[in-house]
Parts: C-alpha cells; structure tokens; sequence
C-alpha cells in the first residue's frame, strides 16, 4: 500500500491575521525611518566635525537641540537648517512653531568621521590622522591630551597668522 501524498497545508487563518497584524504595526514604522528629518521620530546621522542640511516644516520658528555639545543647529529660512556635529553621541531636535506648539521631533546620532581617518595607539595613548592621501595630524575626540594640545595649538596659531594678513 502506497502512502498518499500529503496535500499542503493551507494556512491558519489566525496566522493570516497575525501577518497582517504585523504588517498594519511594521510599514509605517518603517515609512517614518525613510522620511525628512521633519518626521515624526526621523534618524538623522551626521559625523563629527561635519555639517549636513535637513528641511524642517516651513512654520519652524524656533529649533531646540537636546544636548548642544553633541549637535548644533542653525535655522535658515523655510524650515532649512543647518546641522553640525560637534561630539559623538546620540540627542534629539525638536522644532516649534511661532506659538511653541511642536512640529516635529527628530533624532540625532553623530559619528567618528569616515574613513580617510587613520588612528594609531601607542599603549593607553591615541592619535588621529587625517590621511587624504598624505597622513596629517588631525585631532578627534579620545585623542592623548598632549597630541591634541599640541596639534590643537599649532591650527590655532596659524589660524591666528592667517587672520592677521
């Protein structure tokens, strides 16, 4: 006697609704992650030492920036602004409007800059280096504090001579 075949299983219709359950909860979450930065919980990513333009609600008088070490901000016209990354971490920014009622929240993450940084560790001691395509001295945050005074002090002394011409 030969085994009859399995027919497939259709599935469960709890498991349906489950699927769909989950979808109605994951698209829109998922749709928030891809808009501006005005959004409604939006991730915006900027490295250190860098500046990045985001669009804002047009109305957006005033901006606020959770952790101003972390992330600065400067509000141009029609909801244009200007983020710079100033310390690594993770902060928010929400924007108000004349009346300070919220138009939009979105979040901030600031990271080590790219890859043209080269990092070399001598025992507990670190220094950075900018190397595009000849390696420079290029302070970052977690350097060793004599490299960075020293590197630090000799950018601004020659921003100073610079000035002064």
């Amino acid at each position: 006697m030969c085994p009859q075949p399995r027919r497939p299983r259709r599935p469960r219709r709890h498991a349906l609704r489950g699927l769909a359950l989950l979808l109605a909860v994951w698209a829109p979450t998922a749709a928030v992650a891809r808009d501006e930065a005005g959004a409604a919980g939006a991730v915006v990513s900027v490295s250190v030492d860098n500046a990045k333009i985001i669009r804002l609600p047009e109305r957006t008088a005033t901006v606020v920036v959770g952790n101003p070490i972390i992330a600065d901000v400067s509000l141009q016209r029609n909801g244009i602004v200007v983020l710079t990354g100033k310390s690594f971490g993770s902060t928010n920014l929400i924007a108000l409007d004349g009346t300070g009622t919220m138009l939009a929240e979105s979040f901030i993450t600031v990271q080590a800059a790219g890859s043209s940084v080269v990092t070399v560790q001598r025992g507990l001691e670190r220094e950075s280096y900018s190397c595009t395509p000849a390696c420079q001295p290029a302070v970052q945050l977690g350097d060793a504090q004599r490299y960075f005074n020293e590197v630090s002090g000799q950018a601004g002394q020659r921003n100073t001579m610079a000035q002064q011409r």
